[in-house]
């Protein structure tokens, strides 16, 4: 098939339009990939500090810093404004909350953050 004069350089054209609809759809895709790894990271890390923290003898600050170490080995510092663990009352029951607060930045992981909230809960032992 011989393509005539007027149709020269419309697959370039053809191109840019498509490429136009699917590099912000790949992006965006990504970037809800990218905020769900992260916020579900930081949640196994909360919970697991949690859990740390309500064995027998171990203290809130204990869980803390046990949630900081889980998620310093995965997610870069920058986008954990800031780790507490405090000792609360789950249905009758002593229990540890650890509450980490992050920011997930828009575009990839530069830029002005998205700011999310995750707890992890523990029932704590109390050797009765």
């Amino acid at each position: 098939m011989q393509r005539t004069r007027g149709e020269r350089g419309s697959a370039v054209v053809e191109f840019v339009l498509v490429a136009t609809i699917l590099v912000p759809l790949f992006l965006g895709i990504l970037q809800v990939g990218l905020f769900l790894y992260v916020r579900n990271t930081v949640t196994a890390a909360a919970s697991e500090g949690a859990h740390y923290a309500a064995v027998l003898n171990r203290t809130p600050a204990d869980g803390e810093a046990r949630t900081r170490e889980l998620i310093s080995g995965v997610v870069t510092d920058g986008l954990i404004d800031s780790v507490s663990a405090e000792q609360i009352d789950l249905d009758g029951q002593p229990g540890i909350e650890v509450t980490v607060d992050a920011h997930m930045p828009p575009l990839g992981l530069w830029g002005p953050g998205i700011s999310f909230t995750v707890e992890g809960h523990a029932v704590k032992e109390t050797g009765e």
